[in-house]
């Protein structure tokens, strides 16, 4: 048995996802991802059962673990009741932890996520909020929606979010006794762990392709090569 493998084995979303694979390839079948890009769950939990530690450190630095949405539907049409979303989960963390992401285009994208979305989260309370919302990073939102951000305090009030104020709505401030019990929670859970970890590797490669860590963020979160949908070529 491989070293990454026995690290894979203390993840309790592994165990619970490799049961008894008798890689019919119905995880496969099932996945949207699978329909859109070059990535195949079976093939990953085949790999995984081999214990091969040389096979699963390629998985941890490419760009196929990257590709599942997590959407479970693997789950519910295994015969056998395994979950190669939750081995993808466990691939993913195990790479964050060994800073193997910063290898692939996919995994680099963890960076501004990151610093995204856990910053609203820790600061706001909200994972997206429209304090933070750029429409020129996100143009495919379309022109009605650049129109309410920019007029985001007139639409929230009419639509009764309560926007950034005390009391009840959708879009009410969060009081900080309840972003700091969001903070225990990341600090107990590891999360505020993972975040260092994912700003430290992300800083190096960053330093590696000769960019500030604010050019890194828009690259990685801009920047997409070729070849990772099916029936597409590889970048020229």
């Amino acid at each position: 048995m491989g070293k990454l493998y026995d690290l894979l084995c203390e993840d309790y979303r592994f165990k619970e996802g490799m049961h008894t694979c008798i890689n019919c390839g119905t995880c496969t079948a099932i996945c949207p991802a699978a329909e859109f890009y070059k990535y195949d769950p079976r093939k990953i939990v085949d790999t995984v059962q081999r214990r091969d530690d040389k096979e699963i450190e390629a998985l941890l630095r490419s760009e196929t673990i990257w590709y599942c949405g997590e959407c479970m539907s693997c789950v519910t049409r295994c015969p056998r009741k395994n979950g190669a979303g939750l081995v993808i989960m466990a691939l993913r963390n195990l790479s964050t932890k060994l800073g193997y992401f910063t290898e692939s285009e996919k995994g680099r994208q963890l960076y501004p996520l990151t610093k995204v979305l856990t910053s609203n989260v820790l600061k706001l309370g909200y994972c997206v909020h429209p304090s933070t919302y750029k429409y020129e990073d996100h143009p495919e939102s379309g022109p009605i929606f650049e129109w309410v951000l920019n007029n985001k305090e007139e639409v929230y009030g009419r639509l009764g979010a309560n926007y950034g104020e005390d009391g009840e709505g959708a879009l009410r401030k969060i009081p900080q006794e309840d972003l700091d019990e969001l903070q225990a929670i990341f600090d107990v859970t590891g999360g505020t762990e993972r975040i260092r970890l994912v700003e430290e590797a992300s800083k190096k490669k960053a330093e590696e392709m000769g960019m500030t860590m604010e050019e890194y963020a828009k690259y990685t979160f801009e920047h997409c090569s070729r070849g990772h949908f099916n029936n597409e070529s590889e970048n020229l």
